[in-house]
């Protein structure tokens, strides 16, 4: 799919839901919130739920954020890839 093509799947502003999976550690949901608030610095504290794998060993956040750009949406995922404390951001 062609930059343009992809570009045109969105309109923004638009309510976006990210999910992000890692392990379930103390410090893995500060970490990642401080990531989001650094691309979408209004961030409301109902725009996070939480849910624990059957297991306990992950967790996963569904941060839903008012999306004004792809490469704002761009940005935010290059950054949360980057983080050692996420194995999964979709």
């Amino acid at each position: 799919m062609t930059e343009a093509a992809s570009s045109s799947l969105l309109t923004f502003p638009c309510d976006f839901p990210v999910k992000v999976i890692g392990r379930k550690e103390p410090e893995f949901e500060s970490t990642v919130l401080e990531i989001f608030r650094r691309h979408v610095p209004e961030l409301p504290a109902d725009a996070v739920s939480t849910r624990d794998s059957g297991g306990g060993k992950f967790t996963a956040l569904t941060v839903t954020v008012t999306a004004t750009s792809q490469q704002q949406l761009d940005d935010l995922y290059r950054e949360l890839s980057r983080a050692p404390a996420v194995l999964m951001a979709l």
